[in-house]
Protein backbone atom coordinates (compact mmCIF):
# COMPACT_ATOMS: atom_id res chain seq x y z
CA UNK A 1 0.00 0.00 0.00
CA UNK A 2 1.62 3.53 -1.12
CA UNK A 3 4.47 1.94 -2.40
CA UNK A 4 5.90 3.64 -5.53
CA UNK A 5 4.26 0.83 -7.84
CA UNK A 6 1.02 1.10 -5.92
CA UNK A 7 0.83 4.92 -6.58
CA UNK A 8 2.41 4.23 -10.37
CA UNK A 9 -0.29 1.92 -11.34
CA UNK A 10 -2.84 1.19 -8.86
CA UNK A 11 -3.59 4.47 -6.48
CA UNK A 12 -4.32 8.20 -6.89
CA UNK A 13 -2.50 10.34 -4.66
CA UNK A 14 -1.29 13.29 -5.58
CA UNK A 15 0.43 14.02 -2.39
CA UNK A 16 2.23 10.80 -1.83
CA UNK A 17 3.08 10.08 -5.73
CA UNK A 18 4.99 13.98 -5.93
CA UNK A 19 6.82 12.75 -2.91
CA UNK A 20 7.21 8.95 -4.23
CA UNK A 21 7.14 9.15 -8.12
CA UNK A 22 8.21 13.25 -8.49
CA UNK A 23 6.13 15.83 -10.40
CA UNK A 24 6.73 15.33 -13.75
CA UNK A 25 5.63 11.67 -13.36
CA UNK A 26 2.46 11.95 -10.98
CA UNK A 27 1.08 15.29 -13.78
CA UNK A 28 2.05 12.83 -16.49
CA UNK A 29 0.08 9.98 -14.87
CA UNK A 30 -2.84 12.16 -14.14
CA UNK A 31 -3.46 13.74 -17.45
CA UNK A 32 -3.52 10.07 -18.76
CA UNK A 33 -5.98 9.26 -16.36
CA UNK A 34 -7.76 12.02 -17.00
CA UNK A 35 -8.08 11.76 -20.70
CA UNK A 36 -8.69 7.71 -20.21
CA UNK A 37 -11.19 7.50 -18.18
CA UNK A 38 -9.02 5.55 -15.75
CA UNK A 39 -9.87 3.22 -12.94
CA UNK A 40 -7.76 1.64 -10.36
CA UNK A 41 -6.29 -1.46 -11.95
CA UNK A 42 -5.73 -4.05 -8.87
CA UNK A 43 -7.06 -6.87 -9.36
CA UNK A 44 -9.78 -8.27 -6.71
CA UNK A 45 -9.11 -10.75 -4.41
CA UNK A 46 -9.40 -14.24 -5.29
CA UNK A 47 -12.25 -15.87 -3.49
CA UNK A 48 -13.45 -19.43 -3.08
CA UNK A 49 -16.76 -20.53 -4.91
CA UNK A 50 -17.91 -22.87 -2.77
CA UNK A 51 -19.71 -22.14 1.12
CA UNK A 52 -17.33 -19.29 1.52
CA UNK A 53 -16.61 -17.85 5.05
CA UNK A 54 -18.46 -14.18 5.83
CA UNK A 55 -15.09 -11.58 5.57
CA UNK A 56 -14.37 -10.72 9.36
CA UNK A 57 -12.35 -7.96 10.76
CA UNK A 58 -9.69 -10.14 11.81
CA UNK A 59 -7.96 -10.61 16.21
CA UNK A 60 -4.94 -9.95 16.64
CA UNK A 61 -2.63 -12.61 17.67
CA UNK A 62 -3.78 -14.20 21.32
CA UNK A 63 -0.89 -13.09 23.20
CA UNK A 64 -1.31 -9.55 22.54
CA UNK A 65 -3.53 -7.82 25.34
CA UNK A 66 -7.37 -7.16 25.08
CA UNK A 67 -9.03 -3.80 25.64
CA UNK A 68 -11.37 -3.87 28.07
CA UNK A 69 -14.62 -2.48 27.59
CA UNK A 70 -15.55 -1.77 31.04
CA UNK A 71 -12.92 -0.01 31.94
CA UNK A 72 -11.44 2.37 29.80
CA UNK A 73 -7.68 2.62 29.82
CA UNK A 74 -7.24 -0.66 31.56
CA UNK A 75 -6.54 -3.98 29.43
CA UNK A 76 -7.30 -7.92 30.53
CA UNK A 77 -6.88 -11.11 28.94
CA UNK A 78 -9.54 -12.76 27.01
CA UNK A 79 -10.51 -15.95 29.56
CA UNK A 80 -10.13 -19.03 27.53
CA UNK A 81 -13.78 -20.60 28.70
CA UNK A 82 -16.47 -18.98 29.91
CA UNK A 83 -19.58 -20.27 31.42
CA UNK A 84 -22.44 -21.19 28.23
CA UNK A 85 -25.26 -18.78 28.25
CA UNK A 86 -28.57 -19.55 26.39
CA UNK A 87 -27.64 -18.71 22.80
CA UNK A 88 -30.40 -15.52 21.48
CA UNK A 89 -31.47 -15.92 18.01
CA UNK A 90 -30.02 -13.02 16.34
CA UNK A 91 -31.58 -10.83 13.53
CA UNK A 92 -29.47 -9.08 11.11
CA UNK A 93 -29.60 -5.95 8.57
CA UNK A 94 -30.38 -8.24 5.18
CA UNK A 95 -32.62 -7.88 2.78
CA UNK A 96 -33.74 -10.67 0.60
CA UNK A 97 -30.69 -11.05 -1.75
CA UNK A 98 -30.10 -14.41 -3.38
CA UNK A 99 -26.34 -13.68 -4.24
CA UNK A 100 -25.76 -17.37 -5.26
CA UNK A 101 -28.31 -17.12 -7.91
CA UNK A 102 -27.39 -14.03 -9.15
CA UNK A 103 -23.93 -15.46 -9.69
CA UNK A 104 -24.99 -18.23 -11.45
CA UNK A 105 -27.12 -15.83 -14.01
CA UNK A 106 -24.31 -13.40 -14.67
CA UNK A 107 -22.49 -13.21 -17.57
CA UNK A 108 -20.05 -10.07 -16.57
CA UNK A 109 -16.88 -11.22 -14.64
CA UNK A 110 -16.57 -8.04 -12.95
CA UNK A 111 -20.53 -8.03 -11.77
CA UNK A 112 -20.36 -11.84 -10.65
CA UNK A 113 -17.15 -11.01 -8.99
CA UNK A 114 -19.30 -8.36 -6.82
CA UNK A 115 -21.58 -10.46 -6.10
CA UNK A 116 -19.35 -13.15 -4.67
CA UNK A 117 -18.02 -10.52 -2.43
CA UNK A 118 -20.93 -8.87 -0.87
CA UNK A 119 -22.42 -12.71 -0.56
CA UNK A 120 -19.07 -13.12 2.26
CA UNK A 121 -19.87 -9.77 3.78
CA UNK A 122 -20.37 -10.31 7.30
CA UNK A 123 -24.17 -8.38 8.33
CA UNK A 124 -24.36 -6.67 11.24
CA UNK A 125 -26.71 -7.20 13.81
CA UNK A 126 -30.49 -5.59 15.26
CA UNK A 127 -29.49 -4.08 18.71
CA UNK A 128 -31.24 -2.76 21.23
CA UNK A 129 -31.49 0.69 19.47
CA UNK A 130 -32.92 -1.10 16.21
CA UNK A 131 -36.49 0.57 15.40
CA UNK A 132 -35.44 3.34 18.58
CA UNK A 133 -37.00 6.15 16.56
CA UNK A 134 -38.92 3.96 13.99
CA UNK A 135 -42.00 6.49 12.43
CA UNK A 136 -40.54 9.90 13.08
CA UNK A 137 -39.48 12.29 10.83
CA UNK A 138 -36.30 12.74 9.95
CA UNK A 139 -34.33 16.06 9.45
CA UNK A 140 -30.09 15.52 7.65
CA UNK A 141 -28.46 18.48 7.64
CA UNK A 142 -24.64 19.05 5.96
CA UNK A 143 -22.78 21.86 7.59
CA UNK A 144 -20.59 23.80 6.09
CA UNK A 145 -17.42 23.25 7.77
CA UNK A 146 -18.82 22.80 10.91
CA UNK A 147 -15.86 21.84 13.68
CA UNK A 148 -16.48 20.42 17.57
CA UNK A 149 -15.07 23.15 18.76
CA UNK A 150 -17.45 26.12 17.66
CA UNK A 151 -20.14 24.70 20.09
CA UNK A 152 -20.53 26.95 23.14
CA UNK A 153 -23.12 27.12 25.51
CA UNK A 154 -23.32 30.67 25.13
CA UNK A 155 -22.04 31.50 21.72
CA UNK A 156 -23.58 28.60 20.13
CA UNK A 157 -26.81 27.18 22.58
CA UNK A 158 -28.76 25.23 20.27
CA UNK A 159 -25.79 23.33 18.79
CA UNK A 160 -24.78 22.69 22.52
CA UNK A 161 -28.46 22.04 23.38
CA UNK A 162 -28.34 19.41 20.35
CA UNK A 163 -24.95 17.83 21.55
CA UNK A 164 -25.73 17.48 25.36
CA UNK A 165 -29.03 16.57 25.21
CA UNK A 166 -28.64 13.91 22.34
CA UNK A 167 -26.36 11.35 21.04
CA UNK A 168 -23.10 12.94 21.53
CA UNK A 169 -20.70 11.16 19.23
CA UNK A 170 -16.81 11.67 21.50
CA UNK A 171 -14.94 9.86 18.83
CA UNK A 172 -16.24 10.81 15.25
CA UNK A 173 -14.00 11.82 11.79
CA UNK A 174 -14.97 13.52 8.66
CA UNK A 175 -11.87 12.65 6.36
CA UNK A 176 -11.51 15.43 3.50
CA UNK A 177 -11.41 13.42 0.04
CA UNK A 178 -10.46 14.81 -3.29
CA UNK A 179 -13.52 17.22 -3.62
CA UNK A 180 -13.77 18.67 -0.91
CA UNK A 181 -17.75 18.89 -0.30
CA UNK A 182 -18.98 17.53 -2.90
CA UNK A 183 -17.23 14.27 -1.83
CA UNK A 184 -17.88 14.59 1.98
CA UNK A 185 -21.54 14.48 1.05
CA UNK A 186 -21.21 11.51 -1.07
CA UNK A 187 -19.53 9.29 1.88
CA UNK A 188 -22.47 10.32 3.88
CA UNK A 189 -25.05 9.92 1.95
CA UNK A 190 -24.74 6.67 0.13
CA UNK A 191 -21.84 4.93 2.55
CA UNK A 192 -19.63 4.51 -0.06
CA UNK A 193 -15.71 5.80 -0.44
CA UNK A 194 -15.81 8.47 -3.69
CA UNK A 195 -13.63 7.24 -6.76
CA UNK A 196 -10.67 9.18 -6.88
CA UNK A 197 -10.07 11.68 -10.14
CA UNK A 198 -13.67 12.46 -10.46
CA UNK A 199 -16.59 14.03 -9.12
CA UNK A 200 -18.18 10.96 -7.71
CA UNK A 201 -21.17 12.66 -6.78
CA UNK A 202 -21.83 14.42 -10.22
CA UNK A 203 -21.34 10.63 -12.04
CA UNK A 204 -23.85 9.41 -9.43
CA UNK A 205 -26.43 10.84 -11.13
CA UNK A 206 -26.45 8.19 -13.93
CA UNK A 207 -26.83 5.59 -12.00
CA UNK A 208 -29.41 3.82 -9.64
CA UNK A 209 -29.17 4.32 -5.83
CA UNK A 210 -32.32 2.46 -4.40
CA UNK A 211 -30.52 2.32 -0.88
CA UNK A 212 -29.83 5.97 -0.89
CA UNK A 213 -31.92 7.91 2.25
CA UNK A 214 -34.19 9.80 -0.04
CA UNK A 215 -35.10 7.11 -2.05
CA UNK A 216 -35.14 4.55 0.36
CA UNK A 217 -37.28 6.54 2.88
CA UNK A 218 -39.98 7.80 -0.28
CA UNK A 219 -40.37 3.67 -0.86
CA UNK A 220 -41.29 3.64 3.05
CA UNK A 221 -43.95 6.34 2.32
CA UNK A 222 -41.89 9.63 3.33
CA UNK A 223 -42.31 13.06 1.56
CA UNK A 224 -38.72 14.21 0.88
CA UNK A 225 -37.12 17.28 -0.26
CA UNK A 226 -33.66 18.47 0.01
CA UNK A 227 -32.48 22.49 -0.12
CA UNK A 228 -29.28 24.46 -0.73
CA UNK A 229 -28.72 27.82 -0.18
CA UNK A 230 -26.47 28.27 -3.00
CA UNK A 231 -26.69 27.53 -6.19
CA UNK A 232 -28.45 24.46 -7.26
CA UNK A 233 -26.58 23.74 -9.99
CA UNK A 234 -23.12 23.61 -8.09
CA UNK A 235 -21.33 20.28 -7.93
CA UNK A 236 -24.03 19.48 -10.22
CA UNK A 237 -26.39 18.91 -7.39
CA UNK A 238 -29.29 19.57 -9.71
CA UNK A 239 -28.84 16.14 -11.39
CA UNK A 240 -27.53 14.27 -8.31
CA UNK A 241 -29.41 14.60 -5.80
CA UNK A 242 -33.19 14.57 -7.78
CA UNK A 243 -31.47 11.07 -8.50
CA UNK A 244 -31.48 10.41 -4.72
CA UNK A 245 -35.17 10.91 -4.50
CA UNK A 246 -35.19 14.18 -3.30
CA UNK A 247 -37.22 16.90 -4.39
CA UNK A 248 -34.04 19.54 -4.66
CA UNK A 249 -34.53 23.55 -4.62
CA UNK A 250 -31.37 25.75 -4.07
CA UNK A 251 -31.13 29.37 -5.25
CA UNK A 252 -31.97 29.62 -8.66
CA UNK A 253 -34.60 27.27 -8.70
CA UNK A 254 -36.98 27.99 -6.19
CA UNK A 255 -34.91 29.16 -3.01
CA UNK A 256 -35.40 32.86 -3.05
CA UNK A 257 -32.97 34.07 -0.50
CA UNK A 258 -31.06 38.13 -0.73
CA UNK A 259 -27.34 39.36 0.10
CA UNK A 260 -24.41 38.88 -1.01
CA UNK A 261 -21.68 35.36 0.20
CA UNK A 262 -22.22 33.33 1.30
CA UNK A 263 -25.98 33.44 2.00
CA UNK A 264 -27.80 32.80 5.58
CA UNK A 265 -28.54 29.42 6.43
CA UNK A 266 -31.44 30.93 8.99
CA UNK A 267 -33.29 32.50 6.21
CA UNK A 268 -33.03 29.11 4.37
CA UNK A 269 -35.16 27.27 7.32
CA UNK A 270 -37.05 30.10 7.51
CA UNK A 271 -38.24 29.88 3.56
CA UNK A 272 -38.25 25.81 3.52
CA UNK A 273 -39.74 25.09 6.91
CA UNK A 274 -43.07 25.82 5.94
CA UNK A 275 -42.76 23.43 2.15
CA UNK A 276 -42.82 20.37 4.29
CA UNK A 277 -43.72 20.40 7.75
CA UNK A 278 -47.63 19.86 7.25
CA UNK A 279 -46.58 16.70 4.98
CA UNK A 280 -45.29 13.81 7.49
CA UNK A 281 -43.65 11.50 8.15
CA UNK A 282 -41.57 13.55 5.71
CA UNK A 283 -37.45 13.19 5.38
CA UNK A 284 -35.42 16.66 4.14
CA UNK A 285 -31.59 17.30 3.64
CA UNK A 286 -29.91 20.42 4.02
CA UNK A 287 -26.78 21.46 2.91
CA UNK A 288 -25.70 24.60 4.32
CA UNK A 289 -22.89 27.65 3.15
CA UNK A 290 -23.15 29.96 5.89
CA UNK A 291 -19.66 28.32 7.09
CA UNK A 292 -18.22 29.20 3.89
CA UNK A 293 -14.89 30.36 3.62
CA UNK A 294 -12.99 32.93 3.05
CA UNK A 295 -13.05 33.94 7.12
CA UNK A 296 -12.99 37.50 7.11
CA UNK A 297 -15.21 40.30 8.02
CA UNK A 298 -14.50 42.39 5.11
CA UNK A 299 -15.16 39.65 2.42
CA UNK A 300 -17.93 37.37 4.15
CA UNK A 301 -21.41 38.27 5.00
CA UNK A 302 -22.51 36.07 7.33
CA UNK A 303 -19.06 36.96 9.35
CA UNK A 304 -19.98 40.71 9.45
CA UNK A 305 -23.54 40.05 9.90
CA UNK A 306 -22.59 38.10 13.39
CA UNK A 307 -19.52 40.37 14.26
CA UNK A 308 -21.23 41.92 17.18
CA UNK A 309 -21.49 38.84 19.19
CA UNK A 310 -17.63 37.84 18.69
CA UNK A 311 -15.96 41.63 18.68
CA UNK A 312 -14.82 41.33 22.07
CA UNK A 313 -13.59 37.37 21.94
CA UNK A 314 -10.22 36.59 22.79
CA UNK A 315 -9.04 35.24 19.53
CA UNK A 316 -7.73 36.18 15.98
CA UNK A 317 -9.84 38.59 13.42
CA UNK A 318 -9.93 34.98 11.81
CA UNK A 319 -11.12 32.66 14.36
CA UNK A 320 -13.86 35.27 15.19
CA UNK A 321 -15.00 35.69 11.75
CA UNK A 322 -15.22 31.86 11.32
CA UNK A 323 -17.44 31.76 14.81
CA UNK A 324 -19.32 34.24 13.51
CA UNK A 325 -20.21 32.30 10.32
CA UNK A 326 -21.48 29.10 12.60
CA UNK A 327 -23.36 31.43 14.72
CA UNK A 328 -25.23 31.47 11.86
CA UNK A 329 -25.96 27.82 11.48
CA UNK A 330 -26.75 28.00 15.17
CA UNK A 331 -29.59 30.60 14.71
CA UNK A 332 -31.30 28.45 11.31
CA UNK A 333 -31.31 25.49 13.71
CA UNK A 334 -32.51 27.45 16.52
CA UNK A 335 -35.62 28.46 14.24
CA UNK A 336 -36.01 24.62 12.87
CA UNK A 337 -36.64 23.58 16.54
CA UNK A 338 -38.73 26.60 17.12
CA UNK A 339 -41.01 25.63 14.15
CA UNK A 340 -41.35 21.97 14.83
CA UNK A 341 -41.95 22.66 18.94
CA UNK A 342 -44.86 25.07 17.43
CA UNK A 343 -46.34 22.16 15.15
CA UNK A 344 -45.96 19.93 18.14
CA UNK A 345 -43.89 17.66 15.94
CA UNK A 346 -40.42 18.27 17.58
CA UNK A 347 -40.58 15.27 19.67
CA UNK A 348 -41.25 13.05 16.48
CA UNK A 349 -38.88 14.68 14.50
CA UNK A 350 -34.58 13.33 14.41
CA UNK A 351 -32.43 15.80 13.57
CA UNK A 352 -29.25 14.63 12.20
CA UNK A 353 -26.31 17.07 12.02
CA UNK A 354 -22.44 16.25 10.68
CA UNK A 355 -19.95 18.23 8.61
CA UNK A 356 -18.68 18.04 5.05
CA UNK A 357 -15.37 18.49 5.72
CA UNK A 358 -13.41 20.40 8.62
CA UNK A 359 -12.72 24.20 8.54
CA UNK A 360 -9.65 24.01 5.95
CA UNK A 361 -10.34 27.85 5.05
CA UNK A 362 -8.60 28.64 8.38
CA UNK A 363 -4.67 28.31 9.06
CA UNK A 364 -3.59 25.88 11.05
CA UNK A 365 -2.27 28.37 13.75
CA UNK A 366 -6.00 29.10 13.67
CA UNK A 367 -7.43 25.57 14.02
CA UNK A 368 -4.96 25.64 16.97
CA UNK A 369 -6.32 28.45 18.20
CA UNK A 370 -9.58 27.55 18.64
CA UNK A 371 -8.92 24.30 19.70
CA UNK A 372 -7.17 25.45 22.59
CA UNK A 373 -3.94 23.08 21.64
CA UNK A 374 -1.79 21.90 18.10
CA UNK A 375 -4.07 19.92 16.81
CA UNK A 376 -2.32 16.44 15.41
CA UNK A 377 -2.46 17.44 11.65
CA UNK A 378 -3.14 13.31 10.44
CA UNK A 379 -6.41 12.38 12.53
CA UNK A 380 -6.94 15.05 15.06
CA UNK A 381 -7.96 17.57 12.05
CA UNK A 382 -10.46 15.44 10.62
CA UNK A 383 -12.27 14.70 13.79
CA UNK A 384 -15.81 16.04 14.17
CA UNK A 385 -19.22 15.39 15.52
CA UNK A 386 -21.83 13.71 14.83
CA UNK A 387 -25.68 15.24 16.62
CA UNK A 388 -28.69 12.94 16.66
CA UNK A 389 -31.36 14.94 18.70
CA UNK A 390 -34.89 14.67 19.13
CA UNK A 391 -36.91 16.82 21.79
CA UNK A 392 -37.26 14.98 25.26
CA UNK A 393 -34.54 11.82 24.56
CA UNK A 394 -32.64 10.65 27.02
CA UNK A 395 -29.12 11.95 25.99
CA UNK A 396 -26.47 9.01 25.23
CA UNK A 397 -22.65 9.13 24.91
CA UNK A 398 -20.85 7.22 22.25
CA UNK A 399 -17.14 6.34 22.37
CA UNK A 400 -16.53 4.17 19.49
CA UNK A 401 -14.77 5.21 16.69
CA UNK A 402 -17.00 5.97 13.88
CA UNK A 403 -17.77 8.35 10.50
CA UNK A 404 -19.81 9.82 8.24
CA UNK A 405 -19.09 6.72 6.45
CA UNK A 406 -21.26 4.81 8.95
CA UNK A 407 -24.28 7.66 8.97
CA UNK A 408 -26.95 6.03 6.88
CA UNK A 409 -26.29 2.59 8.36
CA UNK A 410 -26.96 3.81 11.66
CA UNK A 411 -29.88 6.11 10.55
CA UNK A 412 -31.86 3.39 9.21
CA UNK A 413 -31.31 0.59 12.24
CA UNK A 414 -32.46 3.68 14.25
CA UNK A 415 -35.35 4.12 12.38
CA UNK A 416 -36.32 0.60 11.86
CA UNK A 417 -36.03 0.73 7.54
CA UNK A 418 -35.33 -2.21 6.54
CA UNK A 419 -32.07 -2.29 4.26
CA UNK A 420 -29.26 -4.60 3.67
CA UNK A 421 -25.55 -3.69 5.83
CA UNK A 422 -23.85 -6.03 3.32
CA UNK A 423 -24.02 -3.38 0.73
CA UNK A 424 -22.47 -0.35 3.09
CA UNK A 425 -18.81 0.22 3.11
CA UNK A 426 -19.76 1.67 6.59
CA UNK A 427 -21.63 -0.10 9.56
CA UNK A 428 -24.35 1.12 12.17
CA UNK A 429 -22.50 2.85 14.80
CA UNK A 430 -25.01 0.65 17.49
CA UNK A 431 -23.93 -2.82 16.09
CA UNK A 432 -21.39 -4.57 17.56
CA UNK A 433 -19.59 -4.78 14.52
CA UNK A 434 -15.56 -3.09 14.79
CA UNK A 435 -15.25 0.46 14.20
CA UNK A 436 -13.23 1.14 11.17
CA UNK A 437 -12.63 4.82 10.02
CA UNK A 438 -10.75 4.99 6.84
CA UNK A 439 -8.98 7.35 5.41
CA UNK A 440 -8.18 9.21 1.89
CA UNK A 441 -4.90 7.66 1.82
CA UNK A 442 -5.72 4.00 3.06
CA UNK A 443 -4.76 5.43 7.09
CA UNK A 444 -7.29 3.69 8.96
CA UNK A 445 -8.32 3.84 12.98
CA UNK A 446 -9.89 0.57 14.69
CA UNK A 447 -10.32 0.07 18.11
CA UNK A 448 -7.38 -1.31 18.84
CA UNK A 449 -4.77 1.00 16.83
CA UNK A 450 -4.13 4.39 14.90
CA UNK A 451 -2.25 3.56 11.75
CA UNK A 452 -0.83 5.86 9.36
CA UNK A 453 -0.30 4.40 5.58
CA UNK A 454 1.91 7.22 4.25
CA UNK A 455 4.56 6.63 7.41
CA UNK A 456 4.13 3.40 8.29
CA UNK A 457 3.98 3.78 11.73
CA UNK A 458 1.15 3.10 14.21
CA UNK A 459 -0.17 3.82 17.99
CA UNK A 460 -2.07 1.15 19.77
CA UNK A 461 -5.30 2.27 21.33
CA UNK A 462 -5.57 1.65 25.06
CA UNK A 463 -1.98 -0.35 25.59
CA UNK A 464 1.51 0.05 25.23
CA UNK A 465 2.03 -3.43 23.39
CA UNK A 466 3.51 -2.57 19.95
CA UNK A 467 4.08 -6.62 19.32
CA UNK A 468 2.09 -9.11 16.92
CA UNK A 469 0.19 -5.68 15.18
CA UNK A 470 1.85 -6.48 11.64
CA UNK A 471 -0.87 -9.33 10.57
CA UNK A 472 -3.59 -7.22 12.01
CA UNK A 473 -2.56 -4.59 10.10
CA UNK A 474 -2.31 -6.00 6.82
CA UNK A 475 -5.58 -7.76 7.22
CA UNK A 476 -7.42 -4.60 8.12
CA UNK A 477 -5.16 -2.88 5.04
CA UNK A 478 -6.19 -5.59 3.06
CA UNK A 479 -10.44 -4.82 4.03
CA UNK A 480 -9.73 -1.22 3.57
CA UNK A 481 -8.57 -1.96 -0.10
CA UNK A 482 -11.53 -3.94 -0.92
CA UNK A 483 -13.60 -1.00 0.51
CA UNK A 484 -12.32 1.25 -1.81
CA UNK A 485 -12.23 -0.99 -4.91
CA UNK A 486 -15.64 -2.23 -4.73
CA UNK A 487 -17.16 1.18 -3.95
CA UNK A 488 -15.92 2.66 -7.23
CA UNK A 489 -16.98 -0.47 -8.83
CA UNK A 490 -20.47 0.24 -7.76
CA UNK A 491 -20.23 3.34 -9.38
CA UNK A 492 -18.94 2.95 -12.24
CA UNK A 493 -20.85 -0.50 -13.30
CA UNK A 494 -23.86 0.41 -12.01
CA UNK A 495 -24.30 -2.38 -9.75
CA UNK A 496 -27.14 -1.66 -7.46
CA UNK A 497 -29.52 -2.21 -10.96
CA UNK A 498 -28.12 -5.67 -10.85
CA UNK A 499 -29.77 -6.16 -7.56
CA UNK A 500 -33.98 -6.91 -7.04
CA UNK A 501 -34.40 -3.27 -5.71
Amino acid sequence: MNSAYDLYFQTRDPILSVDRLGMITTMRLDFQRLTTGWSPTQRAPEMPDSDPEPLKEPEIKKNVLQVSNNEPGKTDRKEESVEKQPEKEIEYNTLDIDFEKLMSSETNETIRQMHQYFSRVEPTAKNDYTGKFEGYNLIFITAESFAPYTVDEELTPTLYKMMHEGYNFTDFYVPLWDVSSSDGEYVSMTSLVPKSGIWSFSASADIKLPFVMGNKLKENGYHTAAFHNHSYTYYNRDASHPNMGYKYTGIGNGLDIQGGWPRSDLEMMEASVPEYIDDEPFHVYYITVSGHMQYSFAGNNIAYKNKEYVKDLPYSDQAQAYLATQIELDKALENLLSQLDEKGIADKTLIALTTDHYPYGLDNSTIDELAGHEVEKDFERHKSSLLLYTKGMDPVTIDKPSSNLDIVPTLYNLLGIDYDSRLFMGSDIFSDARPLVMFRNKSFITDKVKYNAATKEFVPRETDSKENYDEYIDAISLLIENKFYYSVKILETDYYKTLPY
